[in-house]
């Protein structure tokens, strides 16, 4: 679908203030906040309510399904649709769906209605990330995405500490139920804010793109496919998700049978190395994107590479150790590189596609992380657990070995970015000419 008429780009001070590109950018990044928020508090309470509805950890972990399918089922017709309408109209009311169908969680009363109110959270979330990437795209060019994804990303660990230490907070003090309704209610007001004080900018005004329609679908997978750099870059950030996502999902419970914790402790000890870990590895991560020699994208995905490979040995001692304070030390090197890959990983993937598939790109590189994080992750150690597990009863000691079996996935995840490398000039030439 190639023109030969494309419309040359704008420069980005002649369609925005600077003031103004941040202001979106931080409302982007409350959107991502809230939409984490909202699945950390599951994975913290998952000790009481597993207690109070009697589940195995295989049924545990298949709480996480109803969100993980719908997210990925609705994903791309939404992603398609964000590609082709007003992106600001479908992040309002994505936000607020799935922020209304968080407080109603605390409402259900059994497992079935829970996973019945966890379908409409993963439906909402399913196109809020999509809009949001592709919005930034439109304020930040090219050479500057890189650290504006990584402000985004920023919303990652603000959202696990809202879901873990303050959802743990209210858990202990007034129930699990009461802690959704908590975390539900703010998404309501964002989405309200969104549609009066953001405007729609004009799709791909910092690129060269033409007047033809969107991709379909079908193009798009055909053209991301013949890129070899963003399958790797996309399969290792879907991997990093497995790896380090899935370990985290059950580490509450971990903490919980292991050390005797509540979900309170666990939540307020995990929830501060989320917010201080997370939002420390970020900035770095946007300090070092930032800095000039940091354009040329080989060099982000080695420095990925490099990270994840380093941050798998601690991932592996947090589970084998027996001593909570080595665990802590652990998780203190391990969770910040959960957090470091987020915003580059997205920016490769904003990169290695044409403007007018950049939100399809992003939902695709989505559909194969959550697939691995929040289907496939949870329901190995879960399965494994009960397999190794001779009491029935919720085991520390099998929980802590299925957590091991998963945690060496992280150099599968580094191995795709320093593959990414080798091909991604090229790629991205392509993307850019791709018109």
């Amino acid at each position: 679908m190639a023109s030969n008429a494309p419309n040359a780009p704008v420069k980005v001070d002649d369609v925005s203030s600077l003031g103004q590109r941040w202001y979106v950018l931080i409302i982007m990044m409350l959107v991502y906040t809230i939409s984490i928020a909202d699945r950390y508090v599951l994975s913290t309470l998952l000790g009481p309510i597993s207690k109070e509805l009697n589940l195995t950890d295989t049924e545990t972990a298949w709480l996480g399904l109803p969100l993980a399918l719908f997210y990925v089922t609705m994903g791309i017709p939404l992603s398609w649709l964000c590609d082709r309408t007003n992106r600001r109209n479908l992040l309002a009311a994505s936000v607020a769906v799935w922020s209304l169908m968080t407080a109603v969680t605390g409402y259900t009363r059994g497992y079935i209605d829970l996973l019945l109110a966890r379908v409409g959270v993963g439906i909402g979330e399913a196109g809020g990330t999509p809009a949001c990437n592709s919005i930034i795209a439109d304020y930040f060019p090219a050479d500057r995405r890189s650290m504006a994804m990584t402000v985004f990303a920023l919303g990652a660990p603000i959202g696990a500490w809202l879901g873990s230490d303050i959802a743990g907070f209210v858990s202990t003090s007034h129930g699990w139920r009461a802690a959704f309704f908590v975390l539900g209610v703010p998404g309501i007001i964002l989405a309200l804010i969104i549609m009066v004080t953001i405007k729609e900018p004009k799709r791909g005004r910092l690129d060269v793109v033409t007047e033809d329609k969107a991709p379909t679908i079908m193009e798009t997978l055909r053209f991301l496919w013949s890129q070899k750099s963003a399958v790797h870059a996309m399969t290792g950030s879907g991997l990093s998700a497995f790896w380090g996502w899935g370990l985290m999902w059950f580490t509450p419970l971990f903490m919980q049978r292991t050390y005797g914790m509540d979900e309170g402790e666990a939540g307020s000890m995990l929830g501060w190395i989320y917010l201080i870990g997370g939002i420390g590895a970020s900035l770095l991560t946007a300090w070092v994107v930032a800095r000039p020699t940091y354009t040329d994208p080989r060099k982000i995905a080695r420095l990925l590479a490099v990270v994840t490979a380093l941050a798998t040995i601690p991932s592996f001692l947090a589970y084998y150790t027996r001593d909570l304070g080595v665990a802590q030390f652990m998780w203190w090197l391990f969770i910040p590189a959960i957090y470091f890959y987020i915003g580059p990983a997205f920016a490769l993937c904003q990169n290695l596609a044409a403007p007018k598939m950049r939100a399809m790109a992003v939902a695709i590189s989505l559909v194969i992380a959550n697939v691995l994080n929040l289907i496939i992750a949870p329901t190995i150690v879960g399965g494994l657990s009960d397999f190794f597990d001779a009491t029935g009863g919720g085991n520390a000691d099998s929980l802590r070995l299925a957590q091991l079996i998963l945690a060496p996935t992280g150099l599968w995840a580094a191995w795709h970015y320093w593959r990414a490398e080798k091909y991604i000039i090229e790629d991205q030439k392509r993307a850019i000419g791709y018109v």
